[in-house]
């Protein structure tokens, strides 16, 4: 599908679905309010860049989304589980707290743009970039030397720090912390880098191997940032140090503000609010009528606690829920050339949060 808003285009996998004030504008529907942030931003900077940057947008917004989808999963059956309201990437939107959930989505994505632009250089898909031959043929260690094609995350981080930081408006403390975190996502990419080799040599004897640099695999990104997420740290800022301007401006880099030992980390300023009942004004749903995991197979300890952690502990029940599903079964393949199958129903259980009868009675008396 072909998803377009202001100038900008992108071939989109996902469902599409109109901004709003824009009929017109069909676009995934977990982007709507950061891509209208990034349509301003494209914008602004073509007054003074290089049009060239235009070419960039399709990577960049997909590579956002590829980060809120990997938010998602991370956060699939915690009691905040990355909901739309949630997704803006700036202080200048009224993006309403400074919490650790909020580093998340910072971090995750300026790495999903990093990772998607340095994808893209390596495959050719930008006249002006490619792979990233400068240390080939050095010797790398001990029976190897580099040479292939490194992924170019250099250009990769420089055109992600181009579009996402520039997102920043504000100039507090939230700002300078939300620029942290989008650095934080960018490291996270060049930490998960994995070495790849070739052998070398007479019948195999791999006297000398030829290896080159690659990208992790996205999840991998998503595993280690949520590593992070879950041992974030806490700063008290000092409001001498903001005075300075915005980072997004060069006049200020958010390093300047912490221990270089934390660039890595992902840093908050607020304690995340309780997020198991609904509050329209903190926009937080609670977790009553949540799908949770129990008694699941090929699932993590994590998961089949879900439950617990979603329900009884916030005061609700687990409720089960019978569901007849239809499913491919019997699948044979017949020459030449499709596979045909039955279509077979089975029962299965779901289990969700519900609040007891009681409970519910009690809570509208109180409002009553």
């Amino acid at each position: 599908m072909l998803c377009c808003t202001q100038r900008l285009c992108l071939v989109s996998p996902f469902p599409l679905t109109p901004c709003q004030g824009s009929p017109h504008c069909l676009i995934p529907i977990h982007l709507c309010l950061t891509f209208s942030l990034l349509g301003r931003s494209v914008n602004n900077f073509l007054i003074t860049g290089p049009k060239a940057y235009l070419t960039y947008t399709t990577s960049v917004a997909l590579g956002a989304q590829s980060g809120i989808e990997e938010c998602k999963f991370q956060f699939a059956w915690e009691r905040w589980n990355c909901p739309e309201n949630a997704l803006q990437l700036s202080t200048h939107n009224r993006l309403r707290s400074a919490t650790r959930e909020t580093s998340f989505i910072h971090a995750i994505s300026s790495a999903g743009v990093m990772y998607t632009i340095t994808k893209n250089c390596s495959m050719g898909d930008f006249e002006n970039c490619g792979c990233d031959g400068s240390k080939n043929g050095k010797t790398g260690g001990h029976g190897w030397i580099w040479g292939g094609c490194s992924d170019n995350v250099e250009f990769g981080e420089r055109i992600s720090k181009l579009f996402v930081d520039s997102l920043e408006k504000g100039k507090d403390a939230r700002a300078l912390m939300n620029l942290h975190n989008n650095r934080a996502g960018r490291l996270a990419v060049r930490a998960t880098m994995k070495r790849t080799c070739k052998c070398h040599g007479i019948s195999g004897s791999c006297s000398i191997q030829t290896c080159w640099l690659q990208l992790a695999d996205f999840r991998e990104m998503g595993d280690y940032l949520k590593a992070k997420y879950d041992q974030a740290l806490k700063i008290e800022m000092d409001k001498r140090q903001l005075r300075a301007g915005n980072s997004a401006e060069g006049h200020w880099a958010p390093a300047e503000a912490f221990l270089p030992s934390a660039e890595a980390e992902l840093i908050f300023l607020e304690e995340s609010p309780d997020y198991c009942t609904c509050n329209s004004s903190l926009g937080i749903y609670g977790t009553e009528g949540r799908e949770c995991l129990q008694n699941s197979h090929n699932t993590s300890r994590w998961e089949r606690r879900s439950c617990g952690r979603l329900c009884t502990e916030c005061g609700l029940q687990v409720e089960e829920r019978k569901t007849e599903v239809i499913s491919s079964c019997n699948c044979k393949f017949q020459w030449c050339c499709k596979v045909k199958c039955d279509q077979c129903r089975h029962v299965v259980s779901k289990y969700y949060c519900t609040r007891s009868s009681g409970s519910a009675q009690s809570l509208s008396e109180g409002s009553a």
